[in-house]
């Protein structure tokens, strides 16, 4: 556990690397560490932001950073800083009164600055833009086909990661809920110059209502393959451990359910390439698989833990977590670790089993 010297609710975290870190949440509120959160440094209110909820970060390094914050029509906007967060520039305003900013991904290349940022359906259509090259060029994507919605089906905006590009960044990826069901969005973009096309897949794996669905993806790349979790449930039931997690390991074409669930509503998850583990959070508890997300075990806190670091959190950016009222955490590496043993021992133990 960390301090991060303040009380507001977090839901944006951003790590970066090489120890700089970036958080976001209620009343205008964003962090930042340049040493893997020995000190949280409270940044400058961007303009007229005091009581904005800022729902995502995305950093590009210690002093370059966007944040968004959701809102009802021009509540939900973009923030820039390029000086470590001394000042801020608005970059983008919600242009749909009737709009609601979800989450958004941001990447570098060179000198290229790419944003992909998802909203709430306007007039029947999920609204996805995206910016290139510059702070002023934010618009609308093109599509060949918009990403119509049901009626009551959105997006959740828990913990910044219901959007995503794939590893190659030739597919975008959303996710939804609602009283009809779950669905994942996949943008395919055209080789022969046509606009790109959005298909949506029905995700039985997940309950039904309004505060049921799907609330993070996350991914990882293996021999040119984009391996893909999803996870959530009921935002209103947090203890129900069922519906509430699938995967992929064909970039999204086909989802499968889960063998053994995480143990409830769970907000974020997210891919730790040093450990090899999947890793999802939620207000009851934090959940590791070593299989692809095929089977979920609980991660408890160990001697070494603080009372409770498992729960009571709502996004993630390995091996940053944080939540409510300020909560910060660091992944301790070893409780991982531990976890894995009693995987594998369960694991060689069922093998041994031959079935009459």
């Amino acid at each position: 556990m960390q301090d991060s010297l303040m009380h507001e609710s977090l839901r944006g975290i951003h790590y970066v690397g090489n120890g700089v870190a970036w958080a976001s949440g209620t009343n205008g509120t964003v962090l930042r560490t340049e040493d893997m959160g020995y000190l949280w440094q409270k940044c400058a209110v961007p303009p007229g932001a005091e009581k904005l909820d800022f729902r995502g970060v995305q950093a590009f390094d210690a002093n370059t950073a966007i944040v968004m914050s959701s809102g009802k029509g021009d509540l939900s906007r973009l923030y820039k800083t390029t000086d470590g967060c001394a000042t801020w520039k608005l970059v983008f305003t919600n242009p749909d009164k009737d709009g609601f900013f979800d989450a958004m991904t941001a990447s570098r290349t060179g000198d290229t600055e790419d944003i992909l940022l998802l909203g709430d359906p306007v007039d029947g259509a999920f609204k996805v833009f995206c910016r290139i090259d510059d702070d002023t060029h934010v618009e609308e994507c093109m599509s060949g086909a918009p990403a119509n919605a049901a009626e009551g089906e959105g997006v959740f905006a828990a913990s910044n990661s219901s959007v995503i590009w794939s590893s190659h960044r030739t597919t975008a990826f959303f996710a939804t809920g609602g009283k009809d069901g779950a669905r994942i969005f996949r943008m395919e973009k055209s080789t022969s110059g046509n606009a790109p096309i959005w298909k949506s897949s029905p995700m039985p794996m997940f309950g039904i209502g309004d505060s049921a669905g799907i609330f993070s993806l996350a991914k990882r790349t293996s021999d040119h393959t984009t391996h893909l979790i999803a996870v959530g449930g009921d935002y209103k039931q947090p203890e129900d451990a069922e519906h509430n997690a699938a995967y992929t390991r064909d970039d999204g074409l086909h989802w499968l359910a889960v063998a053994s669930a995480p143990h409830g509503y769970r907000s974020s998850v997210a891919y730790d390439e040093k450990l090899k583990t999947w890793i999802t959070v939620g207000p009851n508890g934090t959940d590791v698989s070593f299989d692809d997300g095929r089977n979920w075990q609980a991660l408890r806190p160990g001697a070494m833990d603080q009372a409770g670091a498992d729960r009571d959190w709502n996004a993630l950016s390995l091996p940053f977590v944080v939540g409510p009222d300020g909560r910060v955490g660091i992944l301790r590496d070893a409780a991982v670790g531990e976890a894995r043993k009693s995987f594998d021992a369960k694991s060689a133990k069922d093998a041994k089993v031959t079935p009459r």
